[in-house]
């Protein structure tokens, strides 16, 4: 066993989820979202034991949606109507706050750990909420803020022979492994069954 840590993030894009139905999902050419600077991810999850015969025989696994939060440079405002559903006016680069609701989308990304190995990354379903902002007085010093993205992640509807069958929350794929050049695997959305093939 090697001890490893994660230490780097880049590259954050995302693609528009077109369609996703038993027979498969298809998406929108994938766009840059924003720079990163840290993402984390949590996963609602439980476990609960069933008693019979005053034991416990049985434990029922459930698992929730992905929480996905990025800290980001600030979002261009076009950028930020498409991932969050509202309207932009192109001619007078004009972004109007509503209550709109958040297309689904996918999101990919690069991150690497401290032996080296970068890590690709496509996480297929879900949606950002509107994204905060802090705005402070110049001053003399260096202080900026950029905006913090949280993206909810669910499962696909479409289901993968990669998976047994199921359908994906995610694809993690090792960069030196996965078969693919990083321009190939973020050119569209990489699904299981185009890097893992099952006979």
């Amino acid at each position: 066993m090697k001890y490893i840590e994660y230490r780097g993030i880049r590259g954050l894009v995302g693609a528009m989820v077109k369609t996703d139905t038993a027979e498969g999902i298809t998406f929108d050419e994938p766009f840059p979202i924003a720079g990163t600077s840290e993402l984390s991810k949590e996963t609602e999850s439980s476990s609960e034991a069933h008693y019979y015969d005053n034991v416990p025989a049985i434990v029922i696994d459930s698992v929730g949606s992905d929480t996905v939060k990025v800290s980001a440079s600030a979002l261009e405002k076009k950028v930020e109507a498409k991932i969050t559903g509202q309207t932009y006016d192109e001619i007078t680069d004009t972004l109007i706050e509503s209550g709109a609701v958040a297309p689904y989308m996918a999101i990919g990304y690069i991150t690497e750990n401290t032996a080296g190995e970068e890590i690709y990354v496509w996480r297929y379903k879900g949606k950002f909420s509107r994204p905060g902002s802090t705005h402070g007085t110049k001053n003399e010093g260096t202080d900026a803020n950029g905006q913090e993205l949280t993206f909810t992640g669910i499962a696909t509807t479409a289901k993968f022979a990669a998976n047994n069958g199921k359908p994906a929350m995610a694809i993690n794929c090792g960069a030196k492994t996965c078969g693919k050049t990083e321009s190939e695997f973020f050119a569209k959305v990489m699904l299981p069954d185009e890097i893992i093939t099952k006979g």
